[in-house]
Parts: C-alpha cells; sequence; structure tokens
C-alpha cells in the first residue's frame, strides 16, 4: 500500500511580521491532531544549508552570488530533508521557501522575477507548497518589532523601502494564487491569529485525510 504524501506547509512575510512567533504552536497543533510533522527553515535546514545561512545573513556579496547560494542551499534541503519527508507521508512546515526569494531578490533587491523563476523550474518544476500563510504587517509595525529583537542581520537592517518592495511582491503573489496562500493579518493578537490558523489546519487535515 502506497504512503499518502505528507503535506508542505511554508510561512511566509516580511521581517518583523510575526510569523516565528507561531511555528512551535502549529507544530503541536499538527501533532495533536495526529499528524507527523517536520519542522525546517530556509536558507537552512541542512548541515550545507545552515553554513550558507550564515553567509547569507551576515556577508555582502554580489545580488547574483545571493540568489544562487539561496537556491544553492534550497536544492540540498528539498533533497535531503523535505522531499523525503513528504514521501514517507511526513507533513513539512517551513519558515520561507521560494516565495521569499521572488519577494526579497526579486523584489527587495529588484532582480526581478525572470531569473528566480528560471531557478524555480529548474529546482523543483512540480512542487510548490500546499499552503503557504502570509503574515502580512505595515511596514511602521514590522520595524518597531525588530528594533524591540537582537542585533539585526543584514536583511533586517535594510533601508524602509526594500521592505515595501518586498512586501508588495508577497501580496502579488498572493493575488494571483488565493487557493494556496492564506493571508494573515498580523496586527491582531495572537489569540485571534491561532483562532484563524485553528480553523484552516483542521480543513487542511481533513481534506488530507479525505485523500483530496
Amino acid at each position: 500500500m502506497n504512503t499518502v504524501r505528507g503535506l508542505f506547509l511554508t510561512l511566509e512575510g516580511v521581517d518583523g511580521a510575526g510569523k516565528s512567533t507561531h511555528i512551535d504552536w502549529l507544530v503541536q497543533e499538527l501533532r495533536s491532531r495526529g499528524i507527523d510533522v517536520l519542522s525546517t527553515r530556509e536558507p537552512g535546514g541542512t548541515p550545507v544549508g545552515e553554513k550558507l545561512r550564515e553567509l547569507l545573513l551576515h556577508e555582502p556579496m554580489h545580488l547574483e552570488c545571493e540568489t544562487l547560494l539561496m537556491f544553492a542551499a534550497r536544492a540540498e534541503h528539498l533533497r535531503t530533508v523535505i522531499e523525503p519527508a513528504l514521501a514517507k507521508g511526513s507533513w513539512v512546515l517551513c519558515d520561507r521557501f521560494t516565495d521569499a526569494t521572488f519577494a526579497y531578490q526579486g523584489g527587495g533587491r529588484a532582480l526581478g522575477t525572470a531569473r528566480v523563476a528560471a531557478l524555480e523550474a529548474w529546482l523543483h518544476p512540480d512542487l510548490q507548497p500546499d499552503r503557504t500563510w502570509l503574515f502580512d504587517v505595515p511596514l511602521a509595525v514590522a520595524r518597531e518589532r525588530l528594533n524591540r529583537t537582537r542585533e539585526q542581520d543584514r536583511f533586517e537592517r535594510e533601508a524602509d523601502a526594500f521592505f515595501e518592495r518586498t512586501r508588495a511582491v508577497y501580496l502579488e503573489r498572493a493575488t494571483h494564487e488565493p487557493v494556496r496562500f492564506a493571508i494573515v493579518d498580523s496586527t491582531r493578537s495572537i489569540e485571534a491569529i491561532r483562532h484563524d490558523l485553528e480553523i484552516d489546519l483542521d480543513i487542511l487535515v481533513k481534506l488530507w485525510a479525505g485523500g483530496i
């Protein structure tokens, strides 16, 4: 009997949008529903990916190098972590995926979509997340939250215009893929956000159990 493929869930949003607050909670909620879930992140998720993450977050580099390193880390992540987990029936919850590259490198750094799309088509032409939660807040809110946190990496230190472009691409992608994306108004309380996420989780579990 073939194992039912797991679902691939991603969390996206600009730095300071609040998505990281809910990752551990989502894992616990899924496990309480009997789902075997793997939590991971990008860039990172593997020993190679974590080393590349350190370079990407802290070392200045040319845009083409930055983009290619994002996909290099993703290639290792996909082949050694994400795809094997999905194949054995586990759900994968990933903090960022290729939507982030479209938003940050394609939008924030103004690379455009063509090169990112070409790399996406090469690396994972047949794999997209089953659900992407886009945590969205106005820039002022994101900035205020970032200023309360740890020392910022080189992305978090970018100018406001960078984050406005990044957010715009995220929202544009959500508009074009309304079935996959769920926009989360992250200005609300944690309780209100988790209430909506619980409802969405229940729907996803029922659909998956029914083989849809």
